[in-house]
C-alpha cells in the first residue's frame, strides 16, 4: 500500500484573489466567492491512479499556440523528501498537445511555507499541430500531479529556506 504523505487545501480566499485577477483580470468580488467556493481537491480517479487529478476553477477555451495562466486555488502540504510533480492529463496532451510551459511542474515540499501560501499555478499551452481548440469546462481535471520520493547527495549540506514563489530559490 502507498505511503500516505501529503494533504491539499485551499489557499485563502485573498491569495486566490490575487492570483486570478493577475491571470484574469478584475473580477466581482461576489464572482469570485462563488468561483473560489466551488473549487475541488485534487483527487484520484480510481484506486489505481498515480495521479491526483486539478479541477479548473473556471471554463478554459484555449485557441491553438495560445497560454494561460491558472491559479488553481490549491496548495499542497507533503513529508519532506517528497516533490509533487504535475502534468498535463493524459487525455488532453494526446488529443490537444496541451503543454505545460515549464514541461513538468515541480512542487517541492517547502513550498506550502511560502509568502503566497504554496498556491499551484498551472501555465499551459495549446501546441496543436491540428488547429485544435482546447475547450475545458469549470470543475474538469486538467492537470495531474504525482507524488514521488527523492534522494540527495552524501556531500549535500544546504540549509537555505524558502520564502517565495516560482523562481524564489535563487
Amino acid at each position: 500500500m502507498a505511503r500516505r504523505i501529503a494533504q491539499f487545501y485551499k489557499v485563502s480566499f485573498a491569495q486566490f484573489q490575487e492570483g486570478f485577477v493577475d491571470s484574469f483580470g478584475p473580477t466581482e468580488e461576489q464572482e469570485l466567492q462563488k468561483i473560489y467556493d466551488n473549487i475541488k481537491l485534487p483527487k484520484r480517479a480510481t484506486a489505481g491512479s498515480a495521479g491526483y487529478d486539478f479541477y479548473a476553477p473556471v471554463s478554459i477555451t484555449l485557441e491553438p499556440g495560445k497560454m494561460i495562466k491558472i491559479p488553481t486555488g490549491i496548495r499542497v502540504e507533503m513529508e519532506s523528501d517528497w516533490v509533487l510533480k504535475c502534468y498535463p492529463r493524459s487525455g488532453l496532451g494526446f488529443k490537444y498537445r496541451l503543454q505545460l510551459n515549464n514541461t513538468v511542474g515541480i512542487i517541492d515540499s517547502d513550498y506550502f511555507y511560502s509568502d503566497n501560501e504554496g498556491h499551484i499555478f498551472a501555465k499551459l499551452t495549446n501546441d496543436t499541430n491540428e488547429e485544435r481548440t482546447v475547450e475545458i469546462a469549470a470543475g474538469t481535471g486538467f492537470m495531474q500531479g504525482i507524488f514521488v520520493e527523492y534522494g540527495i547527495t552524501v556531500d549535500d549540506n544546504v540549509t537555505t529556506v524558502r520564502n517565495g514563489g516560482f523562481g524564489s530559490t535563487n
